[in-house]
């Protein structure tokens, strides 16, 4: 059942019931083969998921009185982020909303907070009302980002728990926790991917005590809370896939399971994965696996020892969880590798057995372009094309190619006795190195992403990944701006259309599995 949220407090709640008829899906989460990845959190966050836009907010700006822009001194922060105390001549800032063009809702916003202060906002079109407490502010989207100014704080009632939310939603805020739009878009989709809510990639996350909280400031800092991904998988009928901070010790990952067993809907699947890419050198948690890699004697070279130890880790992780289910007929374990290499697949599969305790083989089929001056076509070749010859390339070359490796790693996985699954997938054209700051690469490789044929190139994908016998595909990701570091959103805003997303929905309703699970 899905949970009232309110900071430090989680209430149980009856509610109507969740899925196709309650949020206007044409078919139900468990009849579809697709998963999403969900979109990382920021104060430019197009996608928005919560009704309190306060938790998408940066982490507090802390200012000095003509000084430079940020250079004020080190604030004084409770365990959750709140400000304790404030230098007579300082104050603190925090954007939310810093999206461009009117893409996300005007109007009447409420701030709602406890304690002592003093609140301002800027770069809104008007102050309405002000009362201890609370305070309306209308917002022209139009012009950008809404600015909350902390000047003031009563150390001994400082001000905490802020929730910044349009009016319409004040008198239910705590059991409407999410957007109704984000419900809606994703709601026919069989599985959520917390990689990017979770923080995933370089977690500093050790302990259960470093866990995300319902009453941190911020949730872009540290991730979502546990609570709230369960809510929103209980109120979609949508099963979760959890990352697993790659230093969490033992403890956390048992709380982990036994938090997620006690609250999820129980007749949820729960997918389960060590970290994230724990293969790819540009991420932190590859570099610390290969260190303990390495000093537990697990291979020769580095990368060899940090894919035993990943194997290990998350063969040590997936028993926790069956010991808390009872079993493992809730969950789906997943050992993920390089889509690109069925040798890391059985380097990771086959040490000490591995696959014994595993599902599923998850990997990333990406139909990639990745140029950088030194590739072959180089980045400056790319350039210089048009789009139709950026999408004859991705058809006649890279499309295949990703199609070869879903073949190359079922086989893999049918070896092993497993599943094939896909943690994320996809387009992936974007340049690489050197070539993110080209800025005619860019341009190109964002009208790639919103020409027709690339709604035609994800319907080939999702058949392919079908004849394949691949089970679940987890796309990535739902919705973000485009930019320089990619076009990963199906969609860039609300009320955006691409080719893409269209086929991802029209392909997700014609083809669904046979029978309910």
């Amino acid at each position: 059942m899905p949970l009232a949220l309110t900071a430090g407090l989680v209430v149980v709640m009856m509610l109507p019931t969740a899925g196709t008829k309650a949020w206007g899906a044409q078919i139900a989460p468990s009849q579809s083969y697709l998963g999403i990845n969900l979109s990382g959190l920021a104060d430019w966050s197009t996608e928005q998921p919560f009704v309190n836009v306060f938790r998408l907010s940066r982490r507090w700006i802390s200012q000095r009185e003509g000084a430079e822009w940020g250079k004020g001194p080190a604030l004084q922060l409770d365990g959750h982020g709140w400000i304790t105390r404030l230098e007579s001549d300082c104050y603190a800032d925090t954007p939310m909303c810093m999206i461009n063009d009117g893409h996300y809702p005007s109007g009447h916003y409420v701030c709602l907070y406890e304690g002592e202060g003093e609140i301002e906002f800027w770069n809104v079109e008007a102050e309405v009302s002000r009362e201890p407490g609370r305070v309306v502010i209308n917002v022209d989207s139009a012009m950008g980002a809404i600015w909350l100014r902390l000047r003031s704080v009563n150390p001994d009632n400082y001000v905490r728990n802020i929730r910044v939310i349009l009016v319409d939603f004040e008198g239910n805020w705590q059991q409407q926790h999410f957007a109704p739009e984000f419900l809606r878009r994703w709601a026919e989709f069989n599985t959520f991917r917390f990689m990017d809510w979770m923080a995933t990639n370089g977690s500093p996350v050790e302990k259960w005590a470093d866990r995300p909280r319902l009453d941190d400031a911020h949730w872009t800092t540290h991730g979502v809370p546990l609570e709230v991904m369960i809510d929103l998988c209980n109120r979609l009928q949508v099963n979760p896939w959890f990352c697993m901070p790659h230093r969490a010790d033992d403890d956390y990952v048992r709380h982990f399971a036994e938090q997620v067993k006690r609250d999820l809907d129980p007749s949820l699947t729960v997918y389960l994965e060590y970290s994230n890419e724990v293969w790819n050198g540009i991420f932190e948690q590859t570099q610390y696996c290969n260190e303990r890699g390495m000093e537990l004697h697990l291979g020769d070279k580095p990368w060899e020892a940090g894919w035993h130890y990943s194997a290990r880790r998350s063969v040590e992780m997936f028993q926790i969880w069956e010991e808390i289910f009872g079993g493992t007929d809730r969950l789906v374990r997943c050992m993920a590798t390089q889509a690109a290499n069925s040798y890391v697949s059985r380097q990771k599969l086959e040490f000490e057995d591995a696959y014994e305790h595993c599902d599923a083989l998850a990997v990333a089929p990406y139909f990639g372009l990745t140029p950088h001056p030194e590739s072959d076509p180089s980045s400056d070749e790319i350039a210089a094309w048009n789009v139709d010859q950026v999408l004859d390339y991705v058809e006649q070359v890279r499309l295949p190619r990703a199609i070869e490796s879903m073949h190359e790693q079922k086989q893999v996985a049918d070896e092993f006795g497993l599943d094939l699954v896909a943690y994320e997938a996809g387009q992936h054209l974007v340049g690489v190195r050197e070539a993110v700051n080209n800025d005619a690469l860019t341009k190109l490789l964002h009208a790639a992403n919103r020409h027709s044929r690339m709604g035609e190139f994800y319907t080939r994908y999702l058949n392919a990944w079908r004849n394949a016998d691949g089970e679940l595909m987890c796309l990535f990701a739902s919705m973000g701006r485009w930019s320089k570091w990619g076009s990963w959103g199906l969609l860039e805003y609300p009320g955006d259309t691409t080719p893409k997303h269209a086929a991802v929905v029209n392909w997700n309703r014609a083809t669904p599995r046979l029978a309910v699970q």
